[in-house]
């Protein structure tokens, strides 16, 4: 008899909701049960989840390790999938190896490479891995100088935070003055240079940004899974051109994002995107944990996170290869149930 398999996912965004789905999806038939935690209590992976607790707030990095620890001995947890405060848990991977729970998460060393952009882009560079112009800035003359260097290059400038994920913080440069145009339809990512240098200019302390140029569609995003060998077992492209997406295996996007997971340890679920600088492909960004949108594989016949979680366990699922690409798709959104408001979750520190 096979016996169940018991996944944590710390807190993370609502997308993850599929990924919980292709774990109970999994072919080979086996029962799967999911533990879920998170700080928002009407976060849909707290209702999808067979067990559900709210984090406790204020937790330091290391006390949250504590934490962690205890809900995996706790729970029996097999494979924790974490997210947040992902760095200082995969340092200790050792200590949850001890209470029988695998991390599904790269090396800490891999991990901290890549928390910081202008790092990462500087490490990428020396692997032979193509890269956009970059500047690291933090007072509003490194912006305008940043920015006119850009444009001398007939580029398009654009900046977002040295640290982040998922977007956050990313604006273009425009020269126009503010506005009727910047307040119709929908918020717009584009800022005046002039507004944006009035904030610096008053601001009191130091932004760290990174500037670069607008980069053009397709965006590429290579989801990998690569095991502690440093074997890749699948990289596949999904591709956003606007609204339409699809999937490719073209060696100008596959190749590079093997090389970067392969030479920088990037073990388990990774997703290394890529956009264009004129005809050539750069690297946009590269995240240390399972897409949002890893989910989307399953339209070509793959089921990613099961075989990441297999491979966490020290089984082999073999080299993933799509079965078929299929035709291009979109993607929109549907509810999700999360838990009533009658049923409060406690954060298993009450018990």
């Amino acid at each position: 008899m096979v016996s169940r398999v018991r996944v944590w996912l710390n807190r993370t965004y609502a997308e993850n909701v599929f990924f919980m789905d292709q774990l109970r999806r999994n072919p080979c038939g086996r029962a799967v049960e999911i533990h879920a935690t998170h700080g928002d209590p009407d976060s849909p992976i707290l209702a999808a989840a067979d067990t559900a607790a709210m984090e406790p707030a204020g937790l330091s990095p290391a006390a949250y390790v504590e934490y962690a620890l205890d809900q995996c001995a706790r729970h029996a947890i097999d494979v924790f999938v974490p997210v947040l405060h992902q760095t200082v848990l995969a340092e200790h991977r050792e200590d949850f190896a001890a209470v029988g729970t695998a991390l599904l998460a790269p090396p800490a060393d891999a991990v901290r490479i890549f928390q910081d952009k202008v790092d990462a882009y500087e490490a990428v560079r020396e692997l032979g891995v193509p890269v956009p112009p970059y500047r690291r800035v933090r007072t509003a003359d490194e912006l305008v100088a940043a920015v006119d260097e850009l444009e001398a290059a007939g580029h398009k400038a654009c900046f977002k935070p040295a640290s982040g994920a998922g977007g956050v913080g990313f604006r273009i440069i425009t020269r126009s003055p503010f506005s009727l145009m910047h307040l119709s339809g929908f918020p717009s990512p584009y800022m005046p240079l002039d507004l944006v240098l009035q904030a610096l200019r008053g601001a009191d302390e130091p932004v760290d940004w990174l500037v670069m140029p607008l980069l053009g569609e397709p965006e590429v995003s290579v989801d990998c899974l690569t095991g502690p060998d440093g074997r890749v077992r699948m990289a596949v492209g999904r591709t956003k051109n606007g609204r339409r997406r699809g999937f490719t295996l073209d060696p100008r996007w596959i190749e590079p994002a093997r090389a970067l997971a392969e030479g920088f340890g990037l073990h388990h679920l990774t997703n290394i995107q890529f956009r264009m600088l004129g005809d050539e492909p750069v690297l946009m960004d590269v995240n240390t944990r399972p897409a949002g949108g890893l989910h989307q594989l399953s339209q070509c016949g793959i089921n990613a996170p099961w075989a990441a979680v297999r491979l966490a366990l020290g089984e082999e699922p073999g080299d993933l290869v799509p079965p078929f690409l299929g035709q291009d798709y979109a993607v929109v959104s549907g509810p999700r149930a999360v838990r009533p408001l009658s049923t409060p979750l406690h954060t298993d520190l009450d018990l």
